[in-house]
């Protein structure tokens, strides 16, 4: 990620926000997705944005580190997260923990990568023996993104358009090409799936939210409908583990 001012990509403009309503929504959606594979023990979050998921995160686990590369990020997370939370400013690629972690959370994270596999390869030289990797990325072949390509407004699913560019997308996965980097950095796929059927776009769900439209039930039931078509979430996810016993 050389080159690259981390405090500018989250900007928003006109044309597009960083983040919406609806991604905030869907971090209880992803925590209900992986409650039954959640370990005990000590957590690691890369990247944090503002701090709804740390937040989060922090009421499950009581030992959790942030490693964010952007400071302005790291000022407004450290508002929102109990005093235990230790945050530590650095570019992934410099980070080097002292211990192990029983669970790393890489939320719509891996999509901002130059070096994807090397970044998941050394996550897994960070796991306990026991230590799971939860992997999420935005899914290409969400339904509301197929819209968008029948539409013209996106080239083909797995585009990356300019907005994504500027806000550091520098991919847009599939199931595929996630579950291929995955194994390419030597991490076995325990569970994989998709979260949230996802048929509008961020900001139509945004609007629609405000309104008697969409309600609790329709998200609910948007939900459990992407159990069964994880293909058309809005998120595809990866829980991992480590095939090495690579020393710190």
């Amino acid at each position: 990620m050389s080159g690259r001012v981390l405090n500018e990509e989250f900007a928003e403009t006109e044309a597009r926000k960083y983040a919406y309503d609806f991604d905030y929504r869907m971090h209880d959606y992803m925590l209900r997705t992986f409650r039954d594979l959640l370990p005990p023990g000590r957590a690691l979050e890369l990247g944090c944005f503002e701090g709804e998921f740390t937040k989060k995160l922090a009421a499950i686990f009581s030992d959790l580190t942030v490693v964010e590369g952007s400071s302005d990020l790291i000022g407004v997370a450290r508002t929102k997260a109990p005093p235990p939370v230790a945050f530590v400013l650095s570019r992934f690629e410099a980070f080097q923990p002292e211990q192990r972690f029983d669970a790393v959370f890489l939320i719509h994270t891996l999509e901002h990568m130059d070096a994807p596999v090397d970044l998941l390869k050394r996550i897994g030289t960070w796991l306990t023996p026991q230590g799971r990797l939860f992997l999420v990325v935005p899914n290409a072949h969400a339904a509301s993104r197929q819209i968008a390509v029948e539409m013209g407004l996106i080239a083909e699913p797995t585009a990356v358009t300019e907005g994504e560019y500027l806000h550091g997308h520098r991919r847009t996965y599939n199931a595929q090409t996630l579950l291929a980097d995955v194994q390419a950095a030597g991490l076995r796929p325990l569970e994989t799936g998709g979260v949230f059927f996802k048929p509008f776009a961020n900001f139509q769900f945004d609007k629609l939210m405000k309104t008697d439209i969409v309600g609790d039930g329709y998200m609910e039931g948007c939900f459990k409908l992407g159990r069964k078509h994880p293909d058309l979430c809005a998120s595809i996810y990866a829980i991992c583990e480590s095939t090495a016993g690579t020393e710190l």
